[in-house]
């Protein structure tokens, strides 16, 4: 169940448009099924609508028209709230719905329960889904409700009800979401042919220009030479930046003024002072970084670990800053998936804020790998895409599972949402160069080997990394790292310990990308690797390294013949 809790300074005007059965279509039976006292007048049953719709609000109004007499009456003194079933539900009886309005004006301090003096309303039903309460804001003491908080509360009510009654339970927030646009920017959008509102624009616009930026400064430049885009900064008296607005050109007031928005309108992280404290933890560009999109994607990968400790404001700060990378992406990536990424980045951006505060000083790797990502060329084979997109997916599926122990239920449908976009863009860009890693694949009896290096290093994904259709792309990418002096064994161990495979859909994929990632590094020198084989020969459990050189025919008659 939904409420949408209003204020308005007409009685009569609400109470007409709910009994009006003209021009609203969906009011098809409109009546009253509970009030203040039970006894209200109600015009949908009665033969003369007119009077005692008339007299329904007489009735309203007794306490306002009191309190008006003594300068005591609040301007906006009406109180409408809509309760709105899913369309999944069950009808509810006109008794159910009564309870439920009950329920409502009890929790918001409307008419607290027990109360004589609480504020009149009436509930009233014109359509099956929903109903509207109705009520003047003025007590029967003359004294004005305390209804502070009033949709958290109604929100929390309508939690148990949903429960109570076995309804559709709602995903609910925890007032971090970023402002909806209004009906009236919405039209607007629509007359004018934009696809989103200006202020759905304007807050992907400005998360870019805080992605790509390293100071304030840059924030501010970046934003004044967006094509459509108007930039204000307010400032103290002292000089310094106290703020900032923007506005898109094509909208415009009835006085032709641009509609300006503060950062903080558009979402709560977007205030100057939080964009502030973000970018004072970049790292600054200076800091030469032989490939960034590794080290980004290497970044990425430390996530989920992060998530999984104690401390909530770093793994809150850790999500920020994925949030940043993934508004970054569009602008580097291929056209073809940018609308996909941009999506995922939409999406996702309601998973990088909730109640918990914070830390962003724990991800300037990230975010400086990111900037230096956009201050280089984009690869040309979108193997550097693919890879940190795979990492991408299992941040996002660890998020998921960070926000869903923390009962952040908002924050986890979008996730889920991102998944499907970051997946679908990761399926695109990584076929042509697993593609071209597979038509590089060794001889069989290399691969014979590293299948038994594989069974080795990661025993419980052996088989179905065999049976995924990039095994080919894992075989040479082993192949080429052995080839420039890397054991791969140590690379697929290393690989796996980075971070468990169970999230992975196809780990063939996972490891591909780790394993290359990996190799990039120069090899070790021959007296590394033997003082890595006397660690190894040390370690309980884990065999000899010479040990993976050769394999039984019986180990490996089932995958020959399963692989030809």
């Amino acid at each position: 169940m939904i409420a949408n809790i209003r204020s308005g300074k007409e009685t009569a005007g609400l109470i007409r448009y709910l009994f009006d059965t003209k021009r609203a279509k969906d009011h098809t039976d409109p009546h009253l099924v509970a009030s203040w006292d039970g006894f209200a007048p109600d015009p949908g049953r009665s033969e003369d609508v007119d009077a005692t719709r008339n007299l329904l609000v007489a009735d309203l109004d007794l306490h306002v028209k009191q309190a008006t007499r003594l300068g005591r009456a609040p301007e906006r003194h009406v109180w409408h709230c809509s309760v709105r079933a899913a369309p999944e539900d069950r009808i509810l009886s006109d008794e159910e719905w009564a309870d439920i309005a009950r329920r409502i004006v009890a929790a918001t301090g409307i008419a607290p329960e027990g109360d004589p003096d609480g504020c009149r309303w009436v509930a009233v039903r014109h359509a099956p889904d929903h109903i509207h309460i109705a009520a003047t804001k003025v007590r029967g003491d003359l004294r004005t409700a305390r209804h502070w908080n009033d949709y958290l509360t109604a929100d929390r009510e309508l939690a148990s009800i949903e429960k109570e009654y076995g309804l559709r339970q709602v995903v609910r927030g925890d007032r971090t979401a970023a402002k909806r646009p209004t009906r009236a920017e919405q039209e607007k959008a629509h007359r004018q042919g934009q696809h989103k509102p200006a202020r759905e624009r304007l807050r992907s616009t400005v998360r870019t220009a805080v992605a790509a930026a390293t100071s304030t400064e840059e924030f501010v430049h970046l934003l004044s030479h967006v094509d459509g885009v108007l930039v204000e900064v307010v400032y103290f008296s002292s000089g310094d930046v106290r703020g900032y607005k923007v506005a898109c050109e094509d909208t415009i007031t009835a006085s032709n003024e641009p509609v300006w928005f503060s950062g903080s309108e558009l979402a709560p992280d977007l205030s100057f002072p939080k964009i502030r404290e973000r970018l004072e933890a970049t790292d600054q560009p200076g800091q030469r970084r032989p490939n960034p999109w590794h080290q980004a994607t290497a970044a990425a990968e430390r996530i989920p670990h992060h998530l999984d400790q104690a401390d909530d404001e770093a793994a809150q700060g850790h999500l920020a800053a994925f949030g940043e990378a993934l508004d970054a992406l569009p602008l580097i990536a291929p056209q073809p998936v940018r609308s996909q990424l941009r999506e995922a980045a939409t999406m996702f951006e309601r998973a990088t804020r909730s109640r918990i505060r914070a830390d962003h000083h724990h991800a300037r790797a990230l975010r400086g790998a990111v900037r230096a990502m956009l201050r280089e060329t984009a690869p040309r084979d979108g193997a550097a895409l693919a890879m940190f997109l795979d990492a991408a997916i299992l941040v996002v599926i660890a998020a998921t599972r960070w926000h869903e122990l923390r009962h952040h239920d908002q924050q986890v449908a979008a996730a889920h949402q991102a998944v499907i976009h970051l997946q679908a863009a990761y399926d695109q860009v990584a076929a042509a160069p697993l593609t071209a890693l597979a038509q590089r694949r060794p001889p069989q009896q290399m691969v014979e080997r590293h299948i038994h290096v594989i069974r080795r290093s990661v025993p419980e994904h052996a088989e179905q990394m065999m049976e995924d259709a990039a095994f080919d792309a894992l075989a040479a990418t082993l192949a080429e790292a052995e080839a420039a002096g890397h054991d791969p064994e140590q690379l697929l161990q290393q690989a796996a310990d980075q971070r468990a495979l169970d999230d992975a859909r196809h780990p063939a994929r996972v490891l591909t990308w780790r394993v290359q990632r990996l190799s990039a590094r120069p090899a070790p020198s021959a007296r590394a690797r033997a003082a890595q084989a006397r660690s190894a020969a040390w370690r309980p459990g884990v065999p000899p390294l010479h040990a993976t050189t050769a394999a039984s025919p019986a180990t490996l008659q089932p995958t020959q013949a399963r692989r030809h």
